[in-house]
């Protein structure tokens, strides 16, 4: 199988939106993109926009990442992710993750104790409404149903879905995450990826995963999330990556727990991030920019010309990767179509 090339579409709102996000959707499914990804935290949300979607669209797959867990019980996950799926003939993705403690306690009112265990039981429950074997009698230790001492009683989904397996994906970049991303899920998008970094940052925490669920590599589709941008205004191109990486670095998280710092260090790159961090939380926002340098950009993104990035792919390629979520940042359209047009390409891609 040769690489497949997805298009993230971000927030909707904050990213493309409307007809303008449908028209780019579309013109990546006509380049032969495998798959579409919306994102959701506390604006959009994702079931909305691919439902609207799967309207606009004939044949590419319709990803979520992610659907939040806090956000939902597993039940209506798996009733949207059901429906989206049929509504589309078999196109829908899931993709979970935890959030972060800020969204979950903060928007949703949702303690934020042992997110990963919650994940992965919110994917046994989700899994088995979709399998429709019977009645969900599931006692857990974040989930029952039904409730105990109560009226209810353990139910079915009440149509059949087209598909009993719908892959899952998950957005992980914890080491003990990434291990039950290897053991249980069929997919894995890392945020904050460098792609000649990946076998010493990931490659134990996978093999770990794969033993303990009796999988191997092939079981896993493993699909980065990227920033891209081929030709063009390159300079701007990167300043949009370099504003990323200072929010990753200085805002998410403390200064004692931030798990984009440790992969910068883990990339060999730590005394950017802490640097960065630094200058970020004692109110430098301009300095924190300026200590960021091109390498970095270079290390986790697809920025450059043709000749770079066909150059990079490569090296993707040649560590196995399944999948590359791409994020255009080029602002004029433009310049968009043509990273997605020359992205295509050099992945190989066709419609």
């Amino acid at each position: 199988m040769g690489l497949k090339l997805g298009l993230n579409l971000g927030y909707w709102g904050i990213g493309p939106a409307g007809e303008e996000a449908a028209e780019i959707v579309r013109t990546a499914e006509g380049l032969g993109y495998e798959s579409v990804w919306a994102a959701e935290s506390y604006g959009s949300d994702v079931v909305s926009v691919l439902a609207w979607l799967a309207a606009q669209t004939e044949k590419i797959n319709l990803g979520a990442a992610i659907m939040q867990v806090p956000a939902r019980p597993p039940a209506a996950a798996a009733m949207a992710g059901a429906t989206i799926d049929k509504l589309s003939g078999g196109r829908f993705l899931f993709g979970f993750g935890p959030s972060g403690p800020q969204v979950s306690e903060g928007w949703y009112g949702v303690p934020y104790a042992k997110p990963w265990g919650r994940t992965r039981e919110y994917i046994e429950v989700v899994r088995e409404i979709i399998a429709r074997e019977g009645p969900v009698n599931h006692q857990g230790e974040h989930y029952t149903l039904p409730l105990p001492g109560g009226e209810g009683k353990p139910l079915k989904l009440n149509f059949h879905p087209l598909r009993n397996e719908i892959p899952v994906f998950v957005g992980a970049i914890g080491r003990k995450s990434v291990e039950m991303a290897a053991e249980i899920c069929d997919g894995w998008i890392p945020i904050f990826f460098s792609v000649d970094a990946f076998e010493a940052t990931w490659g134990e925490h996978l093999e770990a995963g794969f033993a303990k669920g009796g999988r191997q590599r092939s079981d896993l589709e493993v699909s980065p999330s990227l920033q891209v941008a081929i030709d063009g205004d390159l300079e701007a191109a990167k300043n949009v990556v370099k504003a990323g990486l200072v929010l990753y670095f200085g805002g998410m998280g403390s200064r004692k727990t931030n798990f984009y710092v440790d992969l910068a260090h883990r990339f060999g790159f730590g005394e950017v991030a802490d640097e960065v961090q630094q200058r970020f939380q004692d109110g430098d926002r301009a300095g924190a920019f300026e200590a960021m340098p091109d390498e970095i950009v270079e290390a986790t993104s697809l920025v450059g010309t043709e000749a770079e990035v066909a150059e990079r792919i490569e090296r993707f390629r040649g560590a196995g990767i399944d999948r590359l979520i791409c994020s255009p940042v080029h602002v004029e359209r433009s310049q968009q179509e043509h990273t997605l047009e020359r992205l295509a390409t050099l992945a190989g891609v066709s419609a």
